[in-house]
């Protein structure tokens, strides 16, 4: 039998363990390599993301391949506008999918999907032309006529022995006995009255003329004191006819009326210039209103005003304006509006309260129809009064005067209408107003509008829009918030909005004077023109730009567009058109016809300055008065028709302007000073 020697079998590793070991081993290994790799391919699969060698697909890319390439833009600069994925150069945020509705060129407007215009509920209103009258409704209460109010004092000293009207309301007329007052120097008059009238009487013819001159002054004296202390002329008649002096007076009514006041009870002591009653007329009443002043600026004299008691609901009493306060209360900021009523039969109540209503119309016009005032004259103080030639008023005896000084017209007169649109509609922000017009089927164009009168219902547009027109007057916040989001003018920045001038007709030129450039400045002005037929045959062919003729001719543009030999103006019109040809090709078809609107109208007007050495054939004006927004002008090299703004639609829609020739002969400059042609330094 072999045995082993204890020191060999401790040197030695135990088998299990390095078993162990080796299947962990083997486990781990393949583990970590796959990961190392998944590590490696994301590194790797983002770092060909950021050169550009693939991209990320989505449904937008898929609309991309379809023909039409997505626009990108940034959530917090919606300015930031570009063709493809990327950052912004701003905030360095991951640019995003612009919406549809603000993936054009369109300035002024939004597109706004039908998808979209049905979850924001957007509905449209017509503008509309109509006469508009607006009411102001106010209430007000019930005062005493001030002109028809008397009060009954005392015109000497004495004792009131008795008073005929004793309790307030009582209804007196004119020339009743209200009081009897007893006065010793009422008698003391009267005696010394009587005395010199019986003096003057014994003097005969051949008293010396001055006495008899004296008594008789006397006489007259005596006489005017006694009207002085309140005495009536049928008093003193009575008087002169007894001979006999009286210590008590009787006071008469000087108007007729309710008497709304008694102050004075029967044997109380009172002093002349004391009040015994006050009687007010209330046969006419004042409806005393408070109106703001831009409500009251469009009231007139004498307009009638429909009022209706709280004390007698559902009937209607009808009034006329009798005075306009010519100042505005500087607590309140109102204008106090005097209203005359009648009150014959006695049914309204001094300090009763009534609501009043005032129908204004809404006009430029200035005089306002009214049947019962119309060629007629009426009284400045009480427009009650109203005759059909002159006169005077039988209250206040002031001359009438015609109605036409107060703005009323003799004949009836169509009211002018006003442009209005609904109250929904509006939006305001400030001193701005902005409306939302439906110019073609999904397309709202932001308009500043000129705002008159706001009704209830309604709003007066001035100036802004016109009759016909279909404005937004539901979800007309979402369109504004569509605006913002594509950096557009707003509600909250309308200040960015210039009103768009629409011409209709063919561009004019004052004058054609043909300045031809030599050398490589020619030959790249004559390329550029070609470059620009070549776009223009591809969008009357149905084509969008391919990508080399726009790149061309951005290139072209850019480089003339900095060549010093070049005027200021021509180096502007080069620009314009560097500016919308860079992404001409990333465009759809539609948006590359609206932005070749633009490189039209320049390459045109260049046509007329500018032409290279080498030319020797004739450029062709044409005009579409089709195209939206007008403005249609294009520039071709034939003279066979070819629409770049419909293509098949309409290839034939047009007018041929004008042929403009390669060269012209430039007018001969003043003695002394070098020719420069129009355009070149």
């Amino acid at each position: 039998m072999t045995t082993s020697s204890p020191l060999g079998n401790a040197s030695s590793p135990p088998e299990p363990k390095r078993q162990t070991l080796h299947w962990w081993i083997g486990r781990l290994v393949p583990f970590g390599l796959f990961l190392a790799t998944g590590v490696l391919l994301i590194v790797l699969l983002g770092i060909a993301q950021r050169v550009g060698w693939i991209g990320v697909a989505d449904s937008s890319s898929a609309s991309s391949s379809a023909g039409e390439q997505q626009i990108y833009t940034c959530p917090m600069h919606p300015q930031i506008r570009q063709p493809g994925a990327g950052r912004c150069p701003i905030c360095g945020m991951e640019l995003v999918p612009a919406s549809s509705g603000s993936a054009d060129l369109d300035q002024f407007a939004v597109k706004i999907e039908p998808a979209q215009r049905r979850l924001a509920q957007i509905q449209t209103a017509p503008v509309l032309s109509e006469p508009v009258s607006t009411s102001v409704a106010t209430i007000g209460a019930i005062e005493i006529d001030e002109s028809r109010q008397a009060t009954i004092a005392a015109y000497i000293n004495g004792r009131v022995e008795r008073l005929f009207a004793d309790y307030t309301g009582v209804v007196v007329a004119q020339g009743d006995h209200l009081a009897v007052v007893y006065s010793p120097q009422l008698y003391a008059a009267q005696a010394e009255y009587l005395e010199s009238r019986a003096m003057a009487q014994r003097m005969n013819v051949a008293s010396l003329e001055s006495v008899r001159d004296a008594q008789e002054k006397l006489l007259r004296n005596s006489r005017q004191k006694l009207i002085e202390l309140g005495m009536t002329e049928q008093q003193l008649s009575e008087l002169e006819t007894t001979g006999k002096p009286e210590s008590r007076l009787t006071i008469y009514a000087p108007i007729g009326g309710t008497v709304i006041e008694k102050l004075a009870e029967e044997g109380k002591y009172i002093s002349a210039g004391e009040p015994i009653y006050r009687i007010a007329n209330l046969s006419t009443v004042w409806l005393m209103l408070e109106l703001y002043p831009e409500d009251a600026s469009r009231i007139r004299f004498g307009q009638e005003v429909q009022a209706e008691l709280t004390s007698r609901p559902r009937e209607t009493l009808t009034g006329r304006v009798a005075f306009i306060d010519p100042k505005v209360d500087q607590k309140n900021r109102t204008v106090g509006v005097r209203v005359e009523l009648n009150n014959e039969d006695g049914r309204l109540r001094p300090g009763d309260y009534a609501e009043a209503r005032i129908e204004i119309p809404i006009t430029s016009q200035g005089k306002v129809y009214d049947e019962q005032l119309a060629g007629k004259w009426i009284s400045p103080m009480h427009p009650q009064i109203i005759r059909d030639a002159p006169g005077q008023c039988p209250i206040c005896g002031m001359d009438l005067v015609p109605t036409s000084r107060y703005g009323f017209t003799k004949e009836p007169i169509g009211r002018q209408p006003s442009i209005v649109i609904p109250r929904s509609a509006l939006l305001t922000a400030g001193k701005n107003s902005v409306v939302y017009v439906e110019t073609e089927p999904g397309r709202f164009e932001l308009r500043n509008i000129k705002l008159g009168p706001i009704l209830k219902d309604k709003a007066v547009v001035l100036e802004g829009v016109e009759p016909g027109e279909m404005v937004a007057t539901t979800g007309n916040f979402l369109i504004d918030s569509q605006m913002q989001l594509a950096g557009k003018p707003s509600l909250i920045d309308p200040t960015r909005y210039v009103q768009p001038q629409v011409r209709n007709t063919p561009m004019k030129f004052d004058s054609i004077e043909i300045a031809n450039i030599q050398g490589a400045g020619g030959e790249a002005l004559e390329a550029m023109y070609q470059t620009y037929f070549a776009i223009q045959n591809q969008l009357a062919s149905d084509k969008v730009p391919v990508p080399e003729a726009a790149e061309h001719l951005f290139q072209l543009a850019t480089h003339l567009s900095n060549d010093q030999q070049f005027s200021e103006s021509v180096r502007e019109q080069l620009a314009t058109i560097a500016k919308h040809a860079e992404h001409l090709h990333h465009l759809s078809l539609a948006e590359a016809r609206k932005n070749f609107k633009p490189i039209s109208h320049a390459v045109l007007t260049l046509s007329t300055e500018v032409r290279g050495s080498s030319s020797s054939q004739p450029f062709h004006q044409f005009f579409c008065p089709m195209v939206p927004e007008g403005e249609g002008d294009w520039l071709q090299l034939s003279d066979q028709l070819l629409n770049p703004y419909y293509g098949s639609e309409m290839l034939r829609c047009g007018e041929h302007v004008r042929a403009i020739p390669p060269e012209t002969t430039v007018s001969q400059p003043a003695p002394n000073q070098p020719a420069s042609p129009a355009g070149v330094r």
